[in-house]
């Protein structure tokens, strides 16, 4: 179904988001290969969940492991675009409908979905430069 999808659909490109686990990370190669077989530029890697800070002693914990989406993307020469940390509130405002990107990009909880916004901002414009099927919806 995805092949058939991005065959049919001219897309500026794609981004792999992938915890740090090895098995997640599995899936992300296996991902990237087979955005590599339909000619689909990876805009970058996110690593979702890569630690947890404990509220109580401030602890950093890597329950996924750490820095795996980093290496992998490395690995394949694409860009890392940044880490999203397991953050109970950023759960807690997606079951609420009001996702933590909504609070701004100076909220602590949101701050590293806008800079990750803006690093792929770049990516898809430069990718975008370059493409010859583009169509423009007005």
């Amino acid at each position: 179904m995805v092949i058939s999808l991005v065959q049919t659909v001219p897309l500026t490109g794609a981004v792999v988001v992938s915890t740090p686990s090895d098995v997640a990370l599995q899936d992300a190669r296996k991902a990237l290969e087979m955005f590599a077989q339909v000619n689909v530029e990876v805009l970058g890697i996110v690593e979702n969940m890569s630690h947890f800070t404990c509220p109580h002693c401030h602890q950093e914990i890597d329950i996924f492991s750490r820095g795996g989406a980093e290496r992998t993307a490395q690995q394949f020469n694409v860009p890392f675009l940044g880490s999203i940390e397991l953050v109970p509130a950023i759960r807690e405002g997606g079951d609420h409908g009001l996702p933590v990107a909504l609070a701004g990009p100076k909220s602590p909880q949101a701050a590293e979905f806008y800079a990750i916004a803006e690093k792929l901002m770049v990516q898809a414009e430069d990718a975008a430069a370059v493409a010859t099927d583009v169509i423009e919806i007005s």
